[in-house]
């Protein structure tokens, strides 16, 4: 029976300043038998093997176990209970606590979509149920430029009811919605003495692949004595992260006083993002913990063991990178170094949006305005049929890939705290200030009098004002578009420590 054994070596290209002795090989707790090689089992092999190093939750899956399989039978037997992979993991190997960790068939439209890079007809859009029934309802929450969508009769606040003649429901939405089909038609509704009637308009779309910038709105609003910074910014991309520096570069030159950074619409994106938008809100102290990543038992004792330092930093500087992870260019971060910021985040807000607010909690006054988010505290990393590079999907060794096999899991590998210890929000993180959004009062995005933005101003100015934030109409959200992109509401990690690796 051919056997393979884990290596735990130095820290490989991405993670340094440890101690360690690159011929080191310790054997794992059991053996890990290959497949048999005349049964095709090639990606269920590929997503237990890259699990039993890297998932999370590795040693609380008793079909990851390390002596789990005995022989190369029965590990073939235990492969070919599953025959579509993705079903594998769901059935076989994911943890019941796990919400997060996906897969895709095809590695490629993974790795596309972590740049931003998407096919979208640029409509961005929530779904909120009806009252007491399944039949749901869709609302216009932006629409991006330069897009199919920016040249149609449609904006933000606009509600449909159905797609190609056909009434959404929990049943039907995704495929109407989110399936194959690159275009569809829109049968529109209006809101009417707080009761949705559909109407007649139609508003036909179609779809394109696009590079999405994050940054969708950045402005400076004078009022009541204080220079406001407002920044709406809708995913974490590390393509940006330049652009997103001279935006905080312009902050500072204009002496802005506060701040409020907008991640309703937020699901998430780079750690490294992360922390380079903390530190342009609160400093460039790159000695001070912004997060500290916890792996599983198996690997955190392999790290631990080689005085790995599992603290994540604020950032001094930014490097921009191209489309395979080569330096642009880099330069001085800018920073804000406030000691308050207002950020704006509702239950769509998840992962990567709500390491920013716990990552700011032990420095400064975070004022969280809007409602409870997701609850996503575990970071992912993409994986691929790259044995030599113990799983890890790097764009600089496609040509490494399994050709045989195409599959992709984005695992969850770990969870992240902040400096303080604390990270038991998988509840979701409570706001300060509590307001929904109203499709009775949607507001224009940007405008000083878009509800969650007028009473974040409100908190910032100490301005009162007799408007009411009463709901007309509360929305009762399902789900968002940008939960159906490739990298979902995903936080996925940059510098994995290449450090099991695996020998024949």
């Amino acid at each position: 029976m051919k056997k393979y054994v884990v290596s735990f070596l130095a820290m490989g290209l991405l993670l340094v300043n440890c101690n360690t002795d690159d011929d080191v090989v310790r054997e794992p707790a059991g053996p890990d038998p290959d497949p048999d090689a005349q049964v095709d089992v090639q990606a269920q092999d590929f997503i237990w093997k890259a699990l039993n190093l890297w998932y999370f939750w590795q040693q609380d899956v008793p079909n990851l176990a390390d002596d789990r399989f005995s022989t190369s039978a029965e590990y073939t037997e235990f492969l070919q209970s599953e025959s579509d992979p993705g079903e594998f993991f769901d059935n076989k190997l994911r943890f019941a606590e796990d919400r997060f960790t996906f897969y895709r068939a095809d590695y490629r439209e993974l790795v596309n979509s972590l740049s931003g890079t998407i096919p979208s007809n640029g409509l961005e859009f929530g779904l909120a149920r009806f009252r007491d029934s399944d039949d749901v309802y869709g609302y216009v929450e932006y629409v991006l430029p330069n897009t199919d969508a920016a040249t149609k009769d449609i904006k933000r606040g606009d509600i449909f009811t159905g797609v190609n003649g056909q009434v959404l429901n929990l049943g039907n939405y995704i495929e109407l919605l989110f399936g194959e089909s690159t275009s569809y038609t829109l049968n529109m509704a209006d809101l009417v003495d707080n009761t949705i009637i559909p109407n007649d308009k139609e508003v036909q779309l179609s779809k394109s692949v696009i590079q999405v910038n994050p940054i969708f709105l950045e402005k400076i609003i004078e009022t009541n004595g204080r220079k406001i910074g407002y920044l709406m910014y809708n995913r974490f991309l590390n393509e940006f992260d330049g652009e997103l520096n001279e935006v905080f570069g312009r902050f500072e030159s204009e002496g802005i006083t506060d701040l409020i950074l907008d991640l309703r619409y937020n699901p998430g994106g780079r750690v490294l993002s992360a922390q380079r938008i903390a530190s342009m809100i609160y400093g460039s102290n790159d000695s001070d913990v912004f997060s500290t990543l916890v792996y599983n038992d198996k690997y955190t004792a392999f790290l631990n063991e080689n005085n790995v330092d599992l603290n994540r930093y604020f950032q001094d500087s930014v490097v921009v990178l191209d489309e395979d992870d080569q330096k642009i260019y880099e330069s001085e971060l800018k920073t804000l170094n406030l000691d308050k910021v207002h950020i704006i985040a509702l239950g769509s807000s998840a992962s990567a949006s709500e390491l920013v607010i716990n990552g700011l909690e032990p420095y400064m006054d975070v004022i969280h305005v809007g409602d409870t988010t997701t609850g996503k505290n575990e970071f992912s990393r993409t994986m691929v049929d790259d044995r030599a590079n113990n799983y890890i999907y790097e764009s600089g060794r496609v040509d490494n890939i399994n050709p045989d096999n195409s599959w992709a899991i984005q695992p969850l590998l770990g969870r992240s705290s902040n400096a303080d210890g604390f990270f038991d929000y998988t509840e979701g993180l409570v706001q300060d200030i509590f307001l929904e959004e109203d499709l009775g009062n949607f507001g224009v995005l940007g405008d000083p009098n878009e509800p969650l933005l007028a009473i974040a101003l409100e908190n910032i100015t100490g301005a009162t004002s007799k408007r009411s934030y009463e709901p007309i109409y509360p929305i009762d959200e399902v789900t968002s578009s940008s939960i159906f992109t490739p990298i979902k509401d995903n936080m996925y990690i940059d510098n994995v420590p290449l450090a099991p690796a695996v020998k024949e």
